[in-house]
C-alpha cells in the first residue's frame, strides 16, 4: 500500500510539473506571438520598413464643386515592395494608382476611371542612425495614367522625395515630402509644380491598436494654393488564417483648400502583409 501511494504522488507531482510547464511555455509562445504582431504594427507606421504590404485606401470625400454637393471616391492602391540592393542599404518602392468615381465635382458632371500615378523610389540605409533616426530619400516620378482628361494631369512629371521618422516606446513621429515638376505633356494642359507635405504622429499599442493624426498637405506654385486636410486615423492588425491584415477607419477636416474642394471626408482602409 506504501508503494502505490508513493507512486501516486510522484504521479501527482510529475502531472502537476508538466502541467505548469506546459503552461509557461503556452504563456511564453503567447507572449512571443504579440511581440512580433507589435513589432509588425510599429512597421506599418513606417513607409520605408523592410516590409511587402499592399493597402487599399477608400477615401470618400463630401462637400466639393460649385453647389457644395460634390462628392468623391477615391480608391487608392498602393503597393510596397522594398529590395535589398547591398549589404546596407534597401531600395523601397511605393505606387499609388487611384482610381476615382466623382459626381457634381466638375460643375454637374460625373467621371469614373483611373487618375495619375505616383511612383517614389527610397534609398534608405537598413540600420537606423546613432540616434535613432530612419531616412530615404531618392526621386518620385509622376505617370499620366488616367483614363479621363478631368481625373489627370496629362503631364509626366518627377522630383525628389524624402521622408525621416524615429520610433520609440510605441510613438512614431516624422514627416515625409515630395516636389514635382512636370517636363513634358499635352501642351495645352497646365503645368505641374507641387509640393506634397506629409508630417505624422502616431501610437501603437501592446494591442496592436495604432492611433494617428497626420496632414497630407499640398502646394500648387502654380496656383498659389495650399490644399490641408487634417486625418485622424485608428488602425487594428488582426491575422485571419496565417495572413496578418490591417483595418483602419477615419475622418478628416479640410482647414485649408481650393474653391470647390471638398469639406471633409472619410477614409477606410484595408493592408494586406507579407512578412519575410
Amino acid at each position: 500500500m506504501k508503494t502505490i501511494h508513493t507512486k501516486s504522488i510522484l504521479g501527482a507531482a510529475l502531472a502537476g510539473w508538466l502541467a505548469f510547464t506546459t503552461t509557461l511555455f503556452a504563456q511564453e509562445a503567447v507572449a512571443n506571438n504579440e511581440a512580433k504582431e507589435t513589432e509588425l504594427a510599429m512597421k506599418l507606421q513606417n513607409p520605408i520598413s523592410n516590409l511587402i504590404s499592399v493597402p487599399f485606401q477608400s477615401n470618400f470625400d463630401f462637400g466639393a464643386g460649385p453647389k457644395g454637393d460634390g462628392f468623391q471616391y477615391k480608391l487608392n492602391i498602393q503597393p510596397v515592395i522594398p529590395f535589398s540592393i547591398s549589404k546596407d542599404w534597401n531600395l523601397i518602392g511605393r505606387m499609388i494608382l487611384p482610381v476615382i468615381s466623382q459626381h457634381n465635382v466638375i460643375s454637374t458632371s460625373s467621371q469614373s476611371g483611373l487618375s495619375d500615378t505616383v511612383l517614389s523610389l527610397f534609398f534608405s540605409p537598413k540600420a537606423p542612425t546613432s540616434g535613432g533616426w530612419i531616412w530615404g530619400a531618392g526621386p518620385v516620378l509622376l505617370l499620366p495614367t488616367a483614363t479621363d482628361n478631368l481625373l489627370g494631369t496629362e503631364k509626366w512629371g518627377a522630383g525628389p522625395t524624402a521622408v525621416v521618422l524615429k520610433q520609440d516606446g510605441g510613438w512614431t513621429y516624422g514627416a515625409l515630402a515630395n516636389h514635382i515638376l512636370s517636363y513634358t505633356g499635352t501642351g495645352s494642359r497646365q503645368s505641374v509644380n507641387s509640393t506634397f507635405l506629409q508630417p505624422f504622429v502616431s501610437y501603437t499599442t501592446k494591442q496592436q491598436t495604432s492611433y494617428d493624426v497626420s496632414t497630407e498637405s499640398s502646394y500648387d506654385w502654380a496656383n498659389h494654393q495650399w490644399t490641408v486636410p487634417l486625418l485622424f486615423t485608428v488602425a487594428q492588425l488582426v491575422t485571419i488564417g496565417e495572413t496578418p491584415v490591417q483595418f483602419q477607419l477615419g475622418a478628416r477636416y479640410y482647414a485649408e483648400k481650393p474653391a470647390n474642394g471638398p469639406e471633409w471626408g472619410l477614409r477606410f482602409g484595408v493592408v494586406l502583409l507579407f512578412p519575410k
